[in-house]
């Protein structure tokens, strides 16, 4: 379980005891189940990590709402987006193994994470990973409900693939944006689990250059 569901649960079942000595224990129940709320809510569980070469594993649970090209600095990307509900384990995994470059805090608005437009207009956090000679940008991005975003790496520090990095409190979204030529494995609709769920494969570059060494050789 993350911290923050003692943080939340411990108080509440405090209020409840106090509530049930002080009047009638009936008037325990509501604090008791905002209690059990949050303790479930805050659940951590372990998951098995994805080995394969270049695969690109889902940063959250939930289910996935886009995967759409787009063009970040003049470059064609793929971005996928997973809503995350209230009923979704809302930690936060680094979808590759690598280096963090990048981590930007963009504040903004709270519109509903299922709306397109939240993607640029909503608090965030940006954070971009190089692994593999690939870049991957992740967004941890603020809901409706949520309204506070937690991220526990800084720059220079080394992720590996599935690694807990944070976690979005209440509902919420995450984006993925990867290299145009990867091979995507997931389509809207489907249910992803954090860590565990592949969404894409990349290509290493080294590899990807290599081969065309090889073909250009051939050719002469």
């Amino acid at each position: 379980m993350v911290r923050d569901g003692y943080y939340y649960g411990l108080p509440l079942l405090a209020v409840a005891v106090l509530i049930g000595w002080l009047t009638r224990p009936g008037w325990a129940v509501i604090p008791i189940l905002l209690a059990a709320f949050f303790l479930w809510f805050f659940r951590d569980p372990e998951r098995a990590i994805p080995q394969e070469p270049g695969a690109v594993v889902s940063p959250g649970d939930g289910k996935i709402t886009d995967v759409s090209p787009v063009i970040v600095g003049g470059e064609p990307r793929t971005r996928i987006s997973i809503f995350l509900s209230v009923f979704d384990v809302h930690v936060n995994r680094s979808p590759i193994a690598g280096v963090i470059r990048e981590v930007r805090y963009q504040p903004g608005q709270f519109l509903n994470a299922m709306n397109r437009t939240c993607a640029d207009l909503n608090e965030q956090n940006i954070v971009t990973v190089e692994g593999g000679g690939q870049m991957v940008v992740f967004k941890q991005i603020a809901g409706l409900l949520a309204r506070r975003i937690v991220f526990n790496r800084k720059i220079g520090d080394r992720v590996e693939r599935g690694e807990r990095v944070g976690l979005i409190k209440f509902g919420s979204r995450v984006d993925v944006l990867f290299d145009s030529g990867a091979s995507v494995k997931v389509k809207v609709g489907d249910r992803v689990r954090g860590g565990a769920s592949v969404l894409a494969y990349l290509q290493e570059k080294r590899e990807l250059a290599g081969a065309q060494a090889v073909s250009a050789e051939r050719g002469n």
